[in-house]
């Protein structure tokens, strides 16, 4: 998940999810106060009358920016709900947004007349004024979304080939025959093109037919594939039970699935998209697969054997942005980035001066950068390890079991199981920030104020990098008073953090180096909404660079994970990230994290301007955050930063960069330099990064119980916990007391007394 959720004081036991007729709901309680989880389509699918009609003003929340509730005018139709700001534009096609509430996980709060849509895409805040306006959104909302999970489990094919960004969609079977149409006229130009081509001999003429045969076989896979999906999300969604006989992992991850082997045989053997109906597509899609890849293969013509060099260069790119762009183009209609119609993305852009860029970065890092006086004596590691020691195992935890009673809370007390982390903690997430400190060493000897904006900005965006394959699972949740130092005499930094706060958990961290100082505290705040979890952090990074004086700060933006239940999870980051300086009002930066919208391939995208201080722009910076970053307009920009690439096998090892491979090692001559609460000493993260789940997890619960003992200790002394090597300052943030390294270096961490942490 992320480094967002912090361990329970108190064991937490999650009752298994309650079963209620089509139309029930599940209740956390009786307070109505407490979300309530409207729950899907029951049983077998049966004909269910069309609804009626709703529609009328809403008011809706805008995330992105953070700028309150908005009135907006929504339709409700045949389980569809779309809206605009008039209903006006409605009529004339100007749809805002589109979400499929069948697909959507629905909960309700009828206290503050709340309506909460999660479509795994996006979350959607609704509100109603009245009372009475409320019961009867929600009664509509409760009997379309009936209708329309009916009508996906039983026309899966077509309900796949409906496109909710349409303005609008007289019947599902035109929307079929209108890409079934687009594709054969697709298929005959193509083929027009080939046959007119290759009609010179008779070979080519073979070659023609071939590929007219594997454009069919092609067509013919895409429209399985699409018909595949429709059932994976209709597995995903928290609505039809049809299809009970699932994988364990989908089953535990599925809300609405019955957990009893019993209430499986009961599925329909004639649903649409029962299992049976799944097998048959798959053993389609393999013999086709098979046949198309015969045909690929038999021909001495064949197009792979043709590609040139140049041409072969260049396909992963093309794949890349090809995939980039496919991921969201099938999914639900985006509202939330309301600010821009802009949904271009220029990639042709000059990276030519990269290398030269990189060249000037690894020289002023390692050759121009003097290590702190203060450790030149520290022993530190010289080789350090490309892997780690056990690849991450599979999980079969049953995320709604625990996260359902915790719809639109915070998760801060949740007691998550070990196999949902990742063997790396919050503490040394944060120092993963600096992976590219580098940046921080260019800006500290740039003398131009506007171009050293550029680089601190680049250096800001860098540090989300790291969490684009981290979508997985969720580092550990440091103990009050744990801590981690991070020594890098090769990167010309150190790096110390520590748990200064458990309830609220706040992690507070403080880096030195000859060209800047680096140091933030940081909680989150974060919310499940049913498909997915949004982090809000609350804090300040600073960064100061003392050959100028200056003193940059800037916020950090909402994070959001997808598909927290069944599917591919993926992490998007979104809003506005300001960075000034302190010190001077000569220039100042404003980074947005673009959210993306799922018709476009504005994915991951980042846009910023650096302005005088009329406002006026000196310099435009681009790219995407687990990328790259440009400087200029394209063609003729200039590409500042690029991501390290990733390990080898990376994805069985929990998509860790090399940076965070290294983050957990422990060396023999480091262990009697390091205090006892160091996060390396931290048996339940070391044995999960050895591939021992059991005792991890029987570790880590005897951690947290150690935990909650410690604090009662203090609370029955009336007692405060102090951390030993951060202060509160004036402005109520968490910074460094300047002695850690003193201690470790004179009189050493063995004389000092810490508490037992584990």
């Amino acid at each position: 998940f992320h480094r967002s959720m912090t361990s329970s004081p108190e064991k937490m036991t999650t009752p298994s999810p309650t079963h209620s007729d089509s139309s029930g709901s599940s209740k956390h309680d009786n307070n109505q106060d407490s979300w309530e989880i409207v729950e899907g389509l029951r049983g077998a699918p049966a004909s269910i009358q069309e609804p009626d009609r709703q529609e009328g003003f809403l008011l809706k929340r805008r995330k992105w920016p953070m700028k309150g509730w908005h009135k907006r005018y929504f339709i409700l139709e045949r389980g569809i709900l779309k809206y605009a700001k008039r209903a006006v534009d409605l009529q004339k096609g100007k749809v805002h947004g589109l979400i499929d509430v069948g697909l959507s996980v629905m909960s309700i709060k009828k206290k503050a007349m709340c309506v909460d849509l999660d479509t795994e895409d996006n979350i959607y805040h609704l509100k109603v004024k009245a009372p009475e306006l409320f019961d009867e959104w929600v009664s509509k909302l409760r009997h379309h979304r009936m209708f329309r999970q009916n009508e996906i489990a039983l026309y899966p094919h077509e309900t796949y080939l409906f496109h909710p960004h349409a303005a609008s969609s007289p019947s599902l079977n035109d929307s079929l025959r209108k890409v079934s149409s687009t594709l054969t006229k697709q298929a005959s130009f193509h083929q027009s093109k080939l046959s007119s081509w290759l009609h010179s001999s008779e070979e080519m003429s073979k070659c023609s037919k071939e590929l007219e045969e594997c454009e069919s076989y092609l067509l013919e896979l895409n429209q399985l594939l699409k018909s595949m999906e429709v059932i994976h999300r209709t597995y995903s969604a928290p609505a039809i039970t049809a299809l009970q006989v699932s994988s364990p992992r989908l089953h535990a991850s599925n809300p609405n699935l019955p957990t009893t082997e019993s209430a499986s045989q009961e599925a329909c053997p004639q649903s649409p998209d029962s299992p049976t109906e799944v097998s048959r597509l798959q053993q389609d899609f393999y013999r086709l697969a098979s046949n198309s890849e015969l045909e690929g293969t038999s021909s001495p013509h064949s197009l792979v054997h043709q590609a040139s060099g140049e041409s072969r260069v260049s396909i992963p790119e093309s794949i890349s942005e090809f995939f980039d762009a496919q991921e969201y183009l099938l999914s639900s209609s985006s509202s939330e980035n309301e600010v821009s119609d802009d949904d271009s993305y220029i990639s042709d852009v000059s990276d030519t001066n990269l290398d030269l860029k990189m060249s000037q970065l690894t020289q002023i890092s390692v050759s121009n950068v003097p290590f702190p006086p203060a450790v030149s004596s520290v022993m530190t590691l010289t080789r350090r390890r490309s892997t780690l020691p056990s690849p991450c195992p599979s999980s079969t935890v049953s995320l709604w079991n625990i996260l359902r009673n915790n719809i639109g809370k915070d998760l801060s007390k949740v007691a998550m199981p070990v196999q949902l982390n990742e063997p790396i903690n919050t503490l040394q997430r944060l120092c993963e920030e600096l992976e590219y400190s580098e940046l921080l060493d260019i800006a500290n000897q740039t003398e131009d104020p506007y171009q050293r904006m550029v680089y601190v900005a680049t250096f800001a965006i860098s540090a989300y990098a790291s969490s684009y394959y981290r979508a997985g699972s969720k580092p550990f949740n440091p103990v009050l008073g744990e801590t981690y130092e991070c020594d890098r005499p090769d990167k010309g930094f150190r790096f110390i953090a520590e748990q200064v706060s458990h309830h609220p958990p706040v992690s507070a961290c403080h880096s030195d180096s000859k060209n800047f100082c680096f140091w933030q505290d940081v909680r989150w705040k974060n919310k499940f909404w049913g498909k997915s979890m949004e982090i809000v952090p609350m804090g300040t990074t600073h960064v100061t660079l003392p050959a100028f004086g200056d003193h940059y700060e800037w916020n950090k933006v909402t994070s959001c994970i997808h598909n927290i239940l069944s599917g591919q999870r993926w992490i998007e980051h979104y809003g506005e990230m300001a960075i000034k300086n302190m010190n001077s009002n000569v220039c100042q930066c404003k980074v947005t994290f673009v959210k993306a919208k799922s018709w476009s391939s504005t994915v991951n995208e980042i846009e910023g301007v650096v302005t005088d201080s009329n406002g006026k722009v000196v310099h435009t910076i681009f790219g995407k955050w687990h990328e790259s970053v440009f400087q200029g307009d394209p063609p003729s920009a200039t590409c500042i930063w690029r991501a390290n690439p990733m390990p080898v096998e990376q994805e069985q090892y929990y998509g860790f960069t090399q940076f965070a491979v290294e983050l957990n090692e422990l060396d023999s001559s480091l262990r009697p330099l390091l205090p006892p609460t160091d996060t390396r000493f931290r048996p339940d993260q070391r044995l999960l990064e050895e591939g021992n789940i059991d005792g991890a997890e029987e570790q880590k619960q005897r951690i947290e119980q150690l935990q909650r003992e410690r604090r009662r200790v203090l609370q029955d002394n009336s007692m405060v916990h102090q951390p030993r090597f951060f202060k509160k300052s004036k402005d109520d943030t968490w910074v460094s007391n300047n002695t850690y390294w003193e201690q470790r270096r004179d009189p050493g961490f063995s004389k000092v007394d810490f508490p037992v942490l584990w």
